[in-house]
């Protein structure tokens, strides 16, 4: 599966809503849709049945606080919003990485390099919606390699057994 290709089975109910241009959305929707599998393999160890719990929360909330926040009327009401779902994708971050032992190194530099990128989109809207003048919060910059989303790029899924 690709990026491309999951955005295909999102329903219009959500694809036809102006919340939907948002990309920081429509990645955290794809981060919680492929972290399913993730949960699911992390809760098969009995070491990492809380840790699954953990990230299926984490990743979860990312994309109901973007959206709470995308409905809310003033600036900083949606900053506070956008905030939560960035403390939630820097969780899910760790999380992933702890779980790299079960879901395999691949999968969790995907999933951290996925949950980065939308760090770093945060970092950007959330002083935007505050009305700073600052363009963004402070976060060096991290070397990608490739674009985990470009075109007909494969998502790596956890082993199954």
């Amino acid at each position: 599966m690709t990026y491309e290709d999951w955005e295909l089975t999102v329903p219009t109910t959500l694809t036809g809503d102006p919340l939907w241009n948002m990309e920081v959305y429509r990645l955290s929707l794809f981060a919680a849709d492929i972290a399913w599998a993730d949960v699911t393999k992390l809760v098969a160890d009995r070491r990492t049945i809380g840790l699954a719990d953990q990230l299926g929360r984490a990743v979860g909330s990312i994309g109901a606080n973007i959206s709470e926040g995308y409905s809310r009327q003033s600036g900083k009401d949606q900053a506070r919003f956008y905030e939560y779902a960035l403390g939630s994708s820097r969780e899910s971050r760790t999380w992933y990485y702890d779980g790299r032992h079960v879901l395999g190194g691949k999968v969790a530099e995907h999933r951290m390099l996925l949950h980065t990128k939308l760090i770093k989109i945060l970092l950007v809207v959330v002083p935007a919606q505050r009305g700073y003048k600052l363009k963004c919060l402070h976060e060096d910059p991290v070397r990608y390699g490739t674009d985990l989303l470009a075109p007909n790029a494969e998502v790596p899924m956890p082993p199954t057994e």
